[in-house]
């Protein structure tokens, strides 16, 4: 945790959380990962175990140009606009607490 992330309505589809490592991550499908990685194997690779298989990639930063990461960034994004679409499921609140506190109603 505490590691940079990027989000749709409190959703993550892309962190920064192997970034010491030189990786990206990426929410994709597994449809989305194999085309990637079969594509680009010196810049895409499955995240190791379950995660991976689930089609959870990683984006080596330091071999993707600024068009791939933009391209790779906008399908992981565009996955998760459909997602929270499809579930309808509402914004998350954030988790440092910041949420707007509701209003207290008037007992008399």
């Amino acid at each position: 945790m505490g590691q940079p992330d990027f989000r749709v309505d409190g959703r993550i589809f892309a962190t920064l959380a192997s970034a010491k490592q030189g990786y990206g991550n990426l929410m994709l499908t597994l449809e989305q990962q194999v085309s990637f990685v079969q594509e680009m194997p010196e810049v895409f690779l499955p995240i190791p175990g379950g995660w991976g298989r689930m089609g959870m990639t990683h984006i080596r930063l330091a071999e993707a140009s600024e068009d791939v990461l933009y391209g790779a960034l906008h399908t992981a994004w565009k996955l998760r606009v459909e997602k929270n679409a499809k579930t309808g499921k509402k914004k998350r609140p954030p988790k440092d607490g910041l949420a707007t506190p509701k209003k207290k109603s008037k007992r008399r």
